[in-house]
């Protein structure tokens, strides 16, 4: 059995990775929710987000986490014409022409990853990524704690945004009764397209933590795409703060999986949880919410 330093350890930097998993997973949650968009490019805007900040380090010296707020902006007006030119037209034709041109999609740029930036794994190097913060017995990564605090945030951000503000207010109404909506004046259109580019924002931002704390490929998405599926299933579909709450169980589980299997069970462990809470609780811990 592994030292008791060493299941707390893995306990804690399941936590503050679930923070983290929980950020990519949170833009796929709101546009499913809203949208009702199964948007199988969604890990593709993840892997893109790890790339702009990789090249935003390389080619201006610019921090990735100092440059989280303009990578955001990009993957959001990379999302609006996608939304605008592949989704709009295929409004009123079924989930599964939408669903299908994102499948579409996420092939066309997982090669399109490969002939620009070749199929190596790629990393963000800065030194708080592997210098660890240590407090005692407990030893994490510091892009950890980090990358755990700014998903926190953000993901906040958004509750606040949607339970608070006028175009939350919206959001919730074209979410639950659209046709009604659009009967009382709001512009149900508009409200899926920034929603589609605050996902797209979200997976980006939620991207370059990622590459800055482990590593990834241009094929990485589809990894990812299953997992935020299984956080999005735990935490609820449109649920913002369930969808934390699915993302710090699923990085506590993947811990203890890793650390009892192998790290290459992780997945695994992810997996079936997903499978499993589908089966018992399909509405995950906190049940749905636009």
């Amino acid at each position: 059995m592994p030292a008791l330093d060493v299941i707390l350890n893995a306990l804690i930097s399941g936590v503050l990775l679930g923070g983290m998993l929980a950020l990519t997973a949170l833009g796929l949650s709101i546009i499913l929710g809203v949208m009702r968009l199964v948007n199988l490019a969604h890990g593709e805007f993840l892997v893109a987000g790890a790339y702009a900040g990789l090249f935003l380090l390389q080619w201006t010296g610019i921090d990735p986490l100092a440059g989280l707020a303009l990578i955001g902006l990009v993957l959001a007006l990379i999302g609006y014409p996608i939304h605008r030119f592949l989704l709009v037209p295929l409004a009123g034709k079924g989930p599964e022409a939408s669903m299908m041109t994102m499948f579409g999609l996420s092939i066309i740029l997982q090669n399109l990853f490969i002939l620009l930036f070749s199929a190596d794994t790629r990393a963000i190097d800065r030194s708080y990524a592997t210098v660890p913060l240590e407090l005692g017995p407990i030893s994490v990564p510091q892009i950890f704690v980090i990358g755990f605090v700014i998903s926190v945030v953000l993901i906040v951000a958004v509750h606040l945004l949607i339970a608070r503000s006028r175009f939350g207010r919206d959001l919730r109404a074209s979410a639950d009764q659209p046709q009604a909506a659009a009967m009382i004046g709001i512009n149900v259109s508009r409200v899926h397209a920034f929603t589609f580019c605050l996902g797209a924002a979200c997976a980006g931002i939620g991207g370059t933590l990622i590459g800055v704390a482990l590593s990834f490929t241009p094929t990485s998405g589809a990894s990812y795409l299953l997992t935020d599926f299984a956080v999005i299933v735990l935490g609820g579909l449109g649920n913002v703060l369930g969808t934390l709450v699915g993302g710090i169980v699923l990085g506590v589980l993947q811990s203890i999986g890793g650390l009892t299997l192998g790290d290459g069970y992780r997945d695994l462990v992810g997996l079936v949880l997903f499978l499993a809470m589908l089966s018992v609780r399909p509405q995950g811990f906190l049940g749905h919410r636009a």
